[in-house]
């Protein structure tokens, strides 16, 4: 499988053959940040790499907390067709993992926020970014990498990350 470019990954071009037909659904590259729950009992082996090579897919780590014989995280942008992505998390959660998207694990506290912007200057994914005409504080986790970035810049501690 060829490197993915950022063009490749954008959601608002449609994808198209050579011969500028349109790539079917199940066709289309996907790429999306999940976060994968290690057991003791399956953090030695090589269940990466499997995936990687029986389902085609494109890794990319985020971050990762994996010690010998404990219960282990891996954050990954994983990419491929949706057929295979979709194939890929299942053989996953068949190895016994717990599979969830990155977006379920980070929050931006609406209730301490006050909107100063702080966190927007760290934010490398531009997942945090003031809404014009309101000048709030917006956060699309479907940009964010878990970076944690936002939780330390953020003087009121708006924003949560629970990864680990």
């Amino acid at each position: 499988m060829k490197a993915l470019t950022k063009k490749d990954r954008s959601p608002n071009i449609a994808p198209t053959n050579s011969d500028g037909s349109e790539i079917m659904a199940e066709e289309q590259i996907v790429s999306r940040k999940i976060v994968i729950h290690y057991t003791a009992d399956n953090v030695d082996q090589p269940i990466i790499c499997q995936l990687v090579k029986t389902h085609d897919l494109v890794f990319n780590i985020l971050k990762a907390r994996i010690f010998p014989k404990r219960e282990g995280i891996i954050v990954l942008e994983l990419s491929g067709n949706q057929r295979n992505f979709d194939n890929g998390i299942r053989f996953l959660k068949d190895k016994g993992l717990k599979v969830e998207p990155l977006s379920k694990s980070v929050n931006q506290n609406s209730d301490k926020c006050v909107h100063c912007g702080a966190c927007t200057a760290f934010c490398p994914t531009d997942a945090l970014s003031f809404e014009p005409g309101t000048r709030k504080v917006v956060f699309d986790p479907e940009k964010c990498n878990g970076c944690e970035l936002c939780v330390s810049a953020c003087p009121v501690r708006a924003m949560e990350v629970n990864i680990f």
